[in-house]
């Protein structure tokens, strides 16, 4: 009975053993600072052949992190002891805390042949936060540049999208934001997308004023963890200049697939290469022609290393003269890079220019295209050949020329009548200048009818007499006299639209005509003359209105029932005191 008991419980054991499973999740230190990564490590161990699992890791809650990189492996081994398949499963993350203070990390879950399976949460300590936004001295110590990247995590040479904001209590200051200097590293390359300010936003984060002031995309050439340096901007004021810089983002860039064929350089996009001869004469040996190479599409094109023509003994080749045409895409720079090479050919008959061979990784497939190598089939001719392929009319031009440019007489300069070779009449030429000739004829015409009828008023015209000082001050009036209500139309009209910018130029104009008509150059000067011819009332009322407007002009937020209260008031006070 004894030996029975032994028998069951080393069966019992060895089934506890063959079939284990362990699960846990650890950090790597308990406490950290603003500025350090929290990175976790997740073990599920499975001791057993039967042993799968059935989900993957389930995280828990994360939303106080930012995840900024993630990895996984796996590794199988054979206990000794137990002689039993032990298989690791191994991932490990990378965080990014947003806030200070003591934080639980929850549970993490899986299912392994039907039987859930979970760690046990854990607290860890946050001492404190690096403000993400710089702090500039003296005037600009209320204003903060903050670069924001929600893409943190993209594949070497993929580029991710930046936004720089500038935040402020006083929207004032937002104005005074100028002169952004993109950050530059060897690890990076950096391409404007646009440096045109969007709308004010009054109330972002902590009741500041926000501004995007800069918008541009970040292609990191190297992977593993790349910091995006910070950028900088100044602050102009009337007495000084201040410099602000914003905060750094750290980028996980990961590293391209293996499989990459031989002759892949830094290519990652989605493109196209075409070779074609921009030549459109015939192909004659041992003169130059132009070769354009292609690369078309969008990914990193201004930073990538372009396909080269091959050199054979049947031309020669020259360092091309590259011209790009790109702009900002949605995946990256979009457009085109021309490569024009030089090429003299050195034999006549077929010659195959070759490019090199060019392969492009696609993020979006997350798999390597092979273009292989693009030809251009030319056909070269001797110079015997290209004399005979001609007629009779280009074979006269050309003795024609040729004497005319060797021989060259004292009194007649004969190069000056070489005769250029055409092969057809230009009708569009011929109509063009016809039309050019007879409407400087029917301008002609006007301008004759226009002097008659000017000399028979001179005259038929009688001199006025001339009237007193007073009369004349009263007809200078009557001419300057702007008529206001056209005036208060086009302002309601802008008012409608929405077009307040407008509207302010518009008010300041006609604000300027009315001081005009009674000779008054500036609104101080007007609302004393005001006070003396109009009254005290109404001089201070054009005062609290010229406020009013200023103060709408600069506010943030315009609404349309207060637009509407501020016209009221202008064309109330402007038509009293245009009468």
């Amino acid at each position: 009975m004894q030996q029975k008991l032994i028998y069951i419980l080393f069966l019992l054991a060895s089934v506890i053993s063959y079939g284990q499973v362990n699960l846990f999740m650890e950090s790597d230190k308990a406490e950290y600072n603003g500025k350090d990564v929290v990175n976790l490590t997740i073990v599920l161990e499975l001791n057993g052949v039967d042993l799968e699992p059935q989900t993957r890791f389930q995280l828990p809650d994360l939303s106080k992190f930012n995840i900024i990189g993630s990895g996984s492996m796996t590794n199988t081994l054979i206990d000794p002891a137990t002689n039993t398949l032990v298989t690791q499963k191994i991932s490990r993350i990378a965080l990014e805390p947003k806030k200070k203070g003591k934080i639980k990390i929850g549970s993490v879950l899986v299912t392994v042949n039907n039987k859930i399976y979970k760690t046990e949460p854990f607290d860890i300590n946050i001492k404190d936060i690096i403000e993400r936004r710089s702090l500039a001295g003296n005037t600009s110590s209320e204003v903060y540049l903050n670069m924001e990247i929600e893409d943190r995590e993209v594949y070497q040479d993929q580029p991710t999208v930046a936004v720089l904001k500038v935040y402020s209590k006083n929207v004032d200051n937002l104005r005074k934001v100028k002169d952004v200097r993109l950050p530059r590293q060897n690890n990076l390359n950096v391409h404007p997308i646009s440096f045109s300010k969007s709308e004010i936003d009054p109330s972002d984060t902590g009741n500041m004023a926000s501004q995007v002031v800069a918008v541009f995309m970040v292609f990191p050439n190297e992977s593993g963890y790349v910091d995006v340096p910070a950028v900088s901007a100044s602050v102009s004021s009337y007495s000084n200049k201040n410099k602000i810089v914003s905060n750094k983002v750290k980028l996980n860039v990961k590293k391209l697939p293996e499989g990459s064929p031989e002759y892949f350089k830094n290519a990652v996009g989605n493109f196209n290469v075409n070779v074609y001869n921009a030549s459109k004469e015939k192909i004659e040996v041992d003169k130059p022609i132009n070769v354009i190479v292609k690369v078309s599409g969008e990914g990193n094109l201004p930073d990538m290393h372009l396909p080269k023509i091959i050199a054979s003994p049947d031309y020669e080749v020259f360092t091309p003269k590259i011209t790009s045409k790109v702009a900002p895409g949605t995946t990256g720079m979009k457009g085109e890079i021309l490569a024009n090479y030089v090429i003299i050919p050195k034999k006549a008959g077929a010659i195959s220019v070759q490019t090199e061979q060019f392969a492009f990784f696609n993020p979006a497939s997350h798999e390597y295209v092979d273009l292989g190598n693009k030809t251009l089939a030319l056909n070269a001719f001797s110079h015997d050949q290209i004399l005979e392929s001609r007629t009779t009319v280009e074979k006269v031009n050309e003795y024609t020329n040729t004497l005319l440019e060797t021989v060259d007489t004292p009194v007649l300069k004969t190069t000056t009548f070489k005769v250029k070779e055409k092969t057809k009449f230009h009708w569009n030429i011929l109509l063009t200048n016809i039309s050019i000739l007879i409407g400087l004829f029917i301008m002609y015409l006007l301008f004759k009818t226009w002097q008659k009828k000017r000399t028979l008023v001179k005259e038929t015209a009688s001199p006025k007499p001339l009237g007193s000082v007073a009369e004349t001050e009263k007809q200078i009036r009557e001419t300057l006299k702007t008529d206001i209500n056209d005036y208060f139309s086009y302002l309601e009209n802008l008012k409608d639209t929405g077009d307040y910018e407008k509207f302010f130029d518009t008010m300041e104009e006609m604000d300027m005509e009315v001081r005009k008509q009674y000779f008054q150059s500036s609104s101080q000067d007007f609302r004393v003359f005001l006070e003396r011819h109009k009254g005290l009332s109404v001089a201070e009322e054009y005062r609290n209105l010229l406020q009013r407007i200023q103060m709408e002009k600069y506010s943030p937020l315009k609404s349309p029932e207060g637009m509407e209260e501020l016209l009221k008031a202008v064309v109330n006070l402007y038509s009293r005191i245009s009468k």
